[in-house]
């Protein structure tokens, strides 16, 4: 037979049976069974055992209340769900507390603000898929940010995986019969199909936003997108009802509307983290970030993860950037004004769901009350987009006013400790404040008196057992008076009571608990009136982001000297003494502490620049920084470059390095032909191509055909024509110049005097003729017998009269007319039909002509 307590947590592990039960007893949360023996290895606690009745030992490890985030955290970055159970009401019935759980804490459903990252979204992603289809949603509950999009393509995994490497969702929803594609970087949660069910999925979305119908959030024929969004709502309620009240809105987007940058495309530009996996330091956005709230680091890793495609949208983030670029004295003050401002956005998402603490409320009263002044800065300059910034902050008076009537200056963390609400605010609380400050002072005052009227030698004290007493020693306790009453006897002293003393001690404590339950409720009036003001905060929160973002970038543009792009729709991307943002960085902390940069021009009679030179010259580096420049550009953000003109590109496709691929069954050259296939089918007219090294996984002949052929197919395609940075060492490659007119030969400088090699890392026209092999072998340390018989070896082999035959004879191979189908070769037939004038001709002369034509073409 198990023990009351002991059918209690077992009733409720049953409801939750995924998750870790922290079950509340006393000052602790308390796991039992299999739970225990986790949290014990997971977090490094002692694992004890608990009586479960009939001398049944459970395995049972505990963690203190006040100290569990910490361990929370720990267990939810490793991939388990925690679910929270709190005692609920005071008295306990039938000698039981009553218990239940309050919240399922799972790694997309975070809320604790020392659990997540203050410049990083936490999502919570659903994901549904149906023949070419996918219905993808995703939410934030910290700040209520809702979307929903429809994916299709022949390719569609690698659009799941591509939108989900851009939202990096700390959790994924998925319905159990479901596969979502292998190695997402984040916690999969099958759930049960039928909340994916439409019907059921859209019902949800109509109770919860309480319409009558999907058209007006842009779900018409998006189903796929309402059931993903539909399910990440009944997934909420059943972990986490509080954040529902925070979701008021659905944005439904389309991926076309930014620029498509795939997941290798993200990685080898290093974006938000290194090749290494190190976020942030040595990152693109570890640059950029000047930010100072918490509010603008989140905005700026979106605008990076989605640039845009509209000029005109684009112009006005670089008027506003431009306006601080210009203006010194309003970034510094500026950014002062913005360093005493929390994150508004999180914390009026915790007031919304009613998880505020008092020092939340205090922080948001500080930050507001920093407004007025931050918008008379702003108005003062008399800039127009410095008055369009301002005229988007409401310092809500209002909410301030309440807050600072009702708040005290330095609340407690928790609400339970007391001194939460300004006594002048509740005359409830400040007459039972009074009584028991009234009745404090009597105590105080009782142990003075008490000597004066009975001549005894005594003092007061206090514990939790017997509250407030009068002790006496056994030498004078033949002079306490009749109508003290005996408590307690202790081994040296008497310990006493009078009615009086009680009747005081009843009205602290009695004004102790009415205290904590009055405040509990004004403290909970004021989130409600905080709450009610909820789109005035976000949008003020919003403003404050963008505010933030737009005085980064031109913090660092002004420190990094960047220049203004000039924007178009053609189809030029032309750079001025490009500079990479965080190579450039790199080396002014070196020792030689200067960046050479290059310049780029391409366009439809540009199109492929093939980039010849040595290992470590600076290829990869220019290859880089063109992509960057470019999506810097189209963030709104200013470029390292001299000038610099970027017609909108829709993609950007970067295929540079590879690894093995072993958990997949995927060579190095397997995972770079996979890649390169996928950028050739998906690229168009407006698309940047960064290929490094394309085909040297495989044998010479193979990857030199390989790589020609991918140029070909570039440059003559009429569907793809995308401009290109071509890196190879198969300088063999630089003779398409001469038959592919929009193809440019440009390799890296280099100074051999004498053997002394030095890379200038500058481009310049024409191609390279060797690639230095050896010099990188011995800058690299390679120990110097190996680096000298290279370079006898290197000598015999150009000295051999086979290997020059064999030279020629590529030579002659790429010196052929005989290019691709799609190749501009002429012919007479070409040449007649393009001098033919069809227009004047009679459907019969038309006929013969076609015949004419064929046979001369069977004849050549």
């Amino acid at each position: 037979m198990t023990t009351p307590v002991r059918r209690q947590y077992l009733q409720l592990k049953r409801q939750h049976p995924d998750a870790i039960l922290f079950f509340r007893m006393g000052d602790f949360y308390e796991a039992f069974d299999e739970d225990a023996q986790t949290i014990s290895r997971e977090l490094n606690i002692v694992l004890t055992a608990r009586d479960a009745g009939k001398g049944n030992k459970i395995p049972m490890a505990g963690v203190p209340h006040h100290a569990a985030d910490a361990y929370i955290a720990r267990l939810i970055k490793a991939g388990y769900k925690v679910a929270i159970c709190e005692q609920v009401g005071k008295e306990a019935i039938k000698g039981l507390m009553p218990r239940e759980v309050v919240r399922v804490v799972t790694p997309g459903t975070v809320v604790e603000p020392s659990l997540l990252d203050a410049k990083q979204h936490n999502y919570l992603a659903a994901l549904i898929q149906q023949d070419k289809q996918a219905g993808l949603a995703y939410v934030d509950i910290t700040t209520g940010h809702f979307a929903a999009t429809l994916l299709r393509g022949d390719d569609l995994p690698r659009l799941i995986t591509d939108e989900l490497t851009r939202l990096n969702p700390a959790e994924l929803l998925h319905p159990d019969e479901q596969t979502p594609p292998p190695y997402l970087n984040c916690h999969l949660t099958p759930l049960e199909s039928w909340r994916f069910e439409s019907g059921k999925a859209s019902q949800t979305l109509l109770n919860h936003f309480e319409v009558s119908a999907l058209d007006g959030f842009g779900l018409a024929g998006n189903l796929l997108a309402a059931q993903a969004a539909g399910a990440i709502l009944q997934y909420l309620a059943q972990t986490q009802k509080g954040a529902l009240a925070q979701i008021t809105a659905l944005n439904v987007y389309n991926t076309g509307a930014f620029m498509m940058l795939d997941s290798h495309t993200r990685r080898n530009l290093e974006l938000t983290q290194t090749l290494r996996g190190e976020k942030g330091k040595g990152s693109v956005v570890d640059i950029l970030d000047a930010t100072i709230t918490s509010m603008g680091g989140r905005l700026l890793r979106n605008w990076m993860r989605q640039p845009l495609l509209n000029v005109d949208a684009l112009n006005h983030r670089l008027d506003a950037v431009e306006a601080f670029y210009n203006s010194a004295a309003m970034r510094a003050e500026i950014r002062a004004a913005l360093k005493g401002i929390a994150d508004v956005e999180r914390l009026t998402g915790r007031v919304r769901q009613g998880i505020a603490h008092p020092r939340d409320l205090v922080d948001l009263r500080q930050s507001l009350a920093k407004l007025p002044a931050l918008i008379q800065t702003l108005n003062a300059d008399n800039t127009p987009l410095f008055a369009e910034m301002a005229a988007q902050l409401d310092p809500c008076a209002d909410v301030t006013k309440l807050l600072e009537q009702a708040i005290t200056d330095n609340p407690p963390a928790k609400l339970s400790k007391g001194g939460v609400i300004r006594p002048g605010f509740s005359p409830e609380l400040a007459a039972v404040l009074d009584g028991s400050r009234e009745a404090r002072q009597w105590i105080a005052s009782l142990e003075q008196q008490e000597r004066e009227r009975s001549g005894v030698k005594l003092k007061v004290g206090f514990n939790k057992v017997f509250g407030y007493y009068l002790e006496v020693t056994k030498a004078n306790v033949d002079q306490v008076p009749p109508e003290y009453i005996r408590k307690q006897t202790l081994v040296n002293a008497e310990r006493y009571i009078t009615p009086e003393l009680k009747e005081y001690e009843s009205l602290i404590l009695n004004a102790e608990e009415r205290q904590a339950e009055i405040e509990a409720r004004v403290f909970q009036e004021v989130i409600a009136q905080v709450a009610a003001q909820r789109k005035t905060l976000l949008k003020t929160a919003a403003g404050l982001a963008r505010l933030d973002v737009y005085q980064s970038l031109g913090q660092v543009a002004a420190q990094n000297n960047y220049i203004r792009p000039i924007l178009s729709d053609d189809d030029v991307i032309d750079i001025v003494d490009g500079r990479h943002p965080v190579v450039e960085q790199t080396v002014q902390d070196s020792l030689t502490g200067r960046f050479v940069p290059n310049d780029t021009a391409l366009s439809n009679q540009d199109l492929v620049w093939i980039i010849t030179g040595p290992n470590m010259s600076g290829k990869s580096t220019l290859l880089r920084q063109v992509a960057l420049i470019t999506l810097l550009a189209q963030i709104g953000s200013f470029v390292p470059a001299g000038k610099a003109r970027i017609g909108i590109v829709d993609r950007i496709f970067t295929r540079i390095g590879a690894q093995d691929e072993i958990h997949a069954g995927q060579s190095t050259f397997m995972v770079e032909m996979v890649e390169t296939a996928a950028l050739l089918a998906q690229s168009t007219p407006r698309s940047l191509l960064i290929l490094d090294e394309i085909g040297r996984g495989t044998s010479t002949y193979d990857g030199m055909a390989i790589a020609r052929a991918i140029i070909e197919y570039i440059h003559n395609s009429p569907r793809l024509r995308a401009k290109t940075l071509f890196a190879t060492h198969y300088h063999e490659l630089v003779e398409l110049d001469k038959y592919l007119p929009h193809v440019k030969n440009y390799n890296v400088a280099v100074s051999d005097e004498g053997g002394d090699v030095v890379f200038l890392h500058k481009i310049i026209p024409g191609g390279a003729d060797r690639s230095y092999g050896v010099h990188v072998a011995q800058l690299a340390g390679i120990p110097k017998p190996v680096i000298t018989r290279a370079a006898e070896i290197l000598r015999e082999l150009e000295g051999s009269v086979a290997l020059q035959e064999q030279k020629q004879q590529i030579k002659r191979t790429f010196s052929s007319q005989q290019l691709s189908f799609l190749g501009p070769e002429t012919h007479p037939v070409i040449d007649e039909l393009k001098a033919l004038k069809i227009e004047e001709l009679s459907p019969l002369e038309a006929l013969n002509k076609l015949f004419e034509l064929q046979q001369e073409c069977n004849e050549k």
